[in-house]
């Protein structure tokens, strides 16, 4: 099988070679593709080394499976080249992602949309991988009625700009860490970066992605509205997202309260939580943290209880890696699900 990935030298593409790598995906020839000034830059994998390649016309021809990893921009120009050619197409952005033809797709929810027709599949926001796992299972016992949200998203959601940026405010406020007592004393001191509106570097920034328009949502929770509709199949359902971005290098977790139709327990809630694929419960007064769930595989969720302020309601939170099961874990469990069903032929 030839697989190429799109982006392979981004912080989300290294991740999805790494996890092919690591599941023993059946890949005879694995083609990376990046920016012309990463051209023929070696990219290990399985013991061997496979030079990128740069995008261009008949660059997929015999290409069995395309991991894109790329902006919508580059998604929108290549991933339809891509299937024209006869390949499978995993698209990461979102370009896709909100096409009522193109199946928006998380595994253990809906694997069954592969079987479609579509050759082009989306994978969804990590932000909206690391909570839909956690609504399925509550939506199919007790029927969901309202979500809402509040995200904490690590700065690798952003790309390897954005980890340098965390990285260099860091260094350098730790050398006048006195001055963050009076830091709006000394605005000069602490500047906006390149990547960032605000010093992201011991601060918290209300704003995740750009605004979408006069309603005063951002991008990313217009994502987080659509997807988790889109992935749940609930086109009405009234989710009340707020996202934010704080000084975390990998890990994406949400406070979440949801209202349910018909009465849940928190102990019946933590029961069907404890048995939903993808999804590993912290019981009790347990819970993941950012550096917990680094490194791991699907969402994490603890602190599930009572809200004290709405009856009927429960709020949990949730963490997840965004870069393993929010990028490129979610993709390769994709392909697997089109090797199990008979799409791709290992």
């Amino acid at each position: 099988m030839k697989v190429a990935v799109v982006g392979a030298t981004g912080v989300a593409g290294s991740e999805t070679v790494r996890v092919l790598e690591e599941r023993r995906f059946p890949v005879d020839e694995l083609i990376p593709f990046a920016s012309p000034r990463s051209e023929g830059r070696p990219i290990a994998f399985a013991g061997h080394e496979f030079s990128c390649r740069v995008l261009a016309g008949g660059c997929f021809d015999g290409v069995d499976l395309v991991l894109m990893e790329a902006p919508a921009s580059t998604a929108k120009e290549w991933a339809p080249r891509a299937v024209a050619a006869g390949a499978w197409v995993v698209d990461n952005s979102s370009a896709f992602r909100y096409d009522d033809g193109v199946p928006l797709v998380v595994p253990e929810i809906n694997a069954g949309e592969l079987d479609g027709g579509s050759r082009l599949i989306a994978s969804p926001n990590c932000t909206t991988l690391a909570m839909v796992p956690v609504l399925k299972p509550l939506d199919d016992a007790a029927r969901l009625r309202r979500v809402q949200a509040v995200s904490f998203q690590a700065v690798s959601g952003t790309g390897s700009a954005a980890l340098a940026e965390l990285e260099g405010e860091t260094r350098d406020y730790l050398g006048r860490t006195q001055d963050l007592h009076h830091a709006a004393r000394l605005p000069d001191r602490f500047r906006a970066g390149e990547v960032y509106p605000k010093p992201i570097a011991f601060n918290v920034i209300p704003q995740a992605d750009e605004f979408t328009g006069e309603d005063g949502l951002t991008k990313e929770e217009w994502k987080l509205i659509a997807e988790t509709r889109k992935i749940l199949g609930r086109p009405e359902l009234a989710v009340s997202p707020f996202c934010t971005r704080v000084p975390v290098w990998v890990g994406h977790s949400l406070a979440v309260t949801v209202e349910t139709e018909r009465p849940l327990t928190p102990a019946q809630a933590e029961e069907v939580l404890g048995a939903a694929p993808g999804v590993r419960l912290w019981p009790g007064r347990e819970y993941p943290t950012p550096l917990d769930v680094a490194g791991t595989d699907g969402t994490h969720v603890g602190r599930v209880r009572a809200d004290p302020g709405l009856p009927g309601a429960l709020v949990m939170w949730i963490s997840g890696d965004n870069l393993r099961k929010g990028a490129g874990l979610n993709n390769v469990e994709i392909a697997e699900e089109l090797v199990r069903r008979g799409h791709l032929q290992a």
